[in-house]
């Protein structure tokens, strides 16, 4: 039988009788274990330590498939001048290769920022040293508790020096802070932006919130020395483009066709129709030629007045020719 190292000296003397209690011990294993299936998951006797007088625990190893490394712990123990050893207490211990659990962290260690869902209600500790006790009432004079309330004192806990120190460290040194890649990355800093609204109190000496809808950090709580490329100095300076030269299309003209009313009882006769038609076609090629550019500098359109009187022919036409009356 090989002892079992301890890190703690026992005074105390082996007793020979709780020490050779070994099947006995093994019994109690085996029944803590299950009973008659029990005897598969109590393995090889792994030693003894000697607990105080007359105290010693035995141990066995398990080979249960979901405890290995663990061991079992048999106490004995027996009363003075008895020989009759005792069962004191079984219990399945874990050894160096056992698996356990992580060591049990308090809940309020445990939960991170942002864990927090919507109907979860995370409790305040009392002694939580980013608190302090506010101004209550205490009848003071209206004027008092007036300006209070305007300082926003009218709480039964505020804002601590210390709670105030690390929001400032933990808002400088977060992703809205001058570290951060885009405020690297832009000459534009918050403290001169429009956009940027300045907290009331001693924290708006570096921080503010930012209201543009356009910029990363609408809605947060931003550091003066923050920027990004929503600053409200950055504008587009607009262009103005030339109006363009009017363009004369030269190249070729539309020709429209006058109808011409014949009035059968006061008709011209056929040459002077000619004649008019011919002094028409005058007038025409006259104004196209004054109307038409002579280089690629734009000539005003000269403009001749031209009245046409009319012919006036005494007689009726009646065959295609005049008669005399």
């Amino acid at each position: 039988m090989t002892p079992v190292k301890t890190s703690e000296a026992v005074r105390a003397k082996p007793d020979a009788v709780c020490v050779a209690a070994v099947e006995l011990a093994r019994e109690a294993a085996v029944v803590e274990a299950g009973g008659i299936d029990g005897q598969q998951l109590v393995g090889e006797y792994l030693g003894h330590l000697v607990e105080g007088e007359r105290l010693v625990t035995h141990y066995f190893a398990s080979t249960h498939p979901g405890y290995r490394g663990w061991r079992w712990a048999v106490t004995a123990t027996r009363a003075a001048r008895s020989k009759q050893v005792t069962i004191d207490e079984v219990v399945l211990l874990p050894g160096e290769d056992a698996i356990v659990a992580p060591e049990w962290v308090p809940w309020s260690e445990r939960v991170q920022p942002g864990d927090l869902r919507p109907g979860d209600l995370f409790p305040t500790l009392p002694d939580d040293p980013r608190l302090e006790p506010g101004f209550t009432d205490s009848g003071g004079p209206e004027d008092v508790l007036a300006v209070v309330e305007e300082l926003g004192l009218g709480r039964e806990r505020v804002l601590s020096q210390f709670g105030r120190e690390e929001a400032a460290e933990r808002w400088y040194a977060g992703d809205f802070g001058p570290s951060a890649p885009i405020a690297q990355a832009v000459p534009y800093k918050c403290n001169s932006c429009g956009y940027w609204i300045r907290l009331a109190d001693s924290l708006g000496q570096a921080f503010g919130a930012c209201g543009n809808e356009m910029a990363p950090g609408d809605g947060r709580i931003v550091s003066y020395d923050y920027g990004c490329g929503a600053h409200s100095d950055i504008v587009v300076e607009s262009v103005d483009h030339p109006a363009p030269e009017h363009a004369f299309d030269t190249t070729g003209y539309d020709e429209l066709g006058l109808a011409v009313e014949v009035d059968i009882t006061t008709a011209e006769s056929p040459d002077d129709v000619l004649a008019e038609v011919a002094e028409a076609d005058a007038v025409h090629t006259e104004v196209e030629a004054a109307a038409e550019p002579t280089s690629d500098v734009q000539v005003e359109p000269a403009t001749v007045d031209v009245q046409v009187e009319p012919a006036t022919v005494d007689g009726e036409v009646d065959g295609g020719g005049p008669t005399e009356g």
